[in-house]
């Protein structure tokens, strides 16, 4: 038995998570896919929305799905939120396997993570791909990461163009993100005049 795990700043979540943890989930057989916004993320170049934004648009997007599950875990942690330490952490209260969920892209940059090597050993690793993003080189990985050849799963879809990034770019704009969005994510958008001054 297994769970998915599909961690990143959500800022905003997008139908494209959905899509992406919903295929994982299907493809792998988990049984259900945690949905873990970070706290402060280490790796992220734009200032992040307030958590509490976050977390109401990602309950939004998520009520009413029994295979998708909200954990506030980095949130709840104080100081850089670690994915090794949110891993540790699960693996304390649920004793399935852990699929880790992935862009290829994010799997490329896998040696600039926090303790790479003790993050492999926690989980497997589901890796998806994206849009224009680089193929992992998994030789060159396994070299640095040993063992990771056999806990690492290159899927070949779902293959979603949809980003946080052009959503809060095309809010920014003035441009509809509707249909990019879950329902009612737009709404709190709007409601609360976020990504207006970006």
């Amino acid at each position: 038995m297994a769970v998915g795990v599909l961690g990143g700043t959500f800022d905003p979540v997008h139908k494209g998570h959905l899509i992406i943890a919903q295929e994982v989930a299907l493809e792998l057989g988990l049984e259900m896919v945690y949905f873990i916004p970070a706290g402060k993320p280490p790796l992220k170049d734009h200032e992040v929305t307030l958590a509490h934004h976050r977390l109401q648009m990602l309950r939004l997007a998520l009520a009413g799905d029994k295979g998708f599950r909200l954990s506030t875990l980095e949130l709840e942690r104080p100081g850089l939120s670690y994915t090794v330490d949110t891993l540790l952490e699960l693996r304390r209260t649920d004793p399935r396997e852990l699929y880790l969920i992935l862009g290829k892209d994010a799997v490329a940059g896998l040696l600039r993570w926090h303790r790479p090597k003790e993050l492999v050993s926690l989980c497997y690793i589901a890796a998806v791909p994206r849009p224009g993003g680089p193929e992992p080189d998994v030789a060159a990985l396994e070299d640095a990461l040993p063992g990771l050849r056999e806990r690492l799963r290159l899927l070949s879809g779902p293959n979603i163009g949809i980003s946080a990034s052009e959503i809060r770019q095309r809010v920014a704009r003035g441009l509809p993100v509707r249909y990019l969005l879950p329902a009612g994510v737009d709404g709190y958008i709007r409601e609360h005049g976020l990504y207006r001054e970006r």
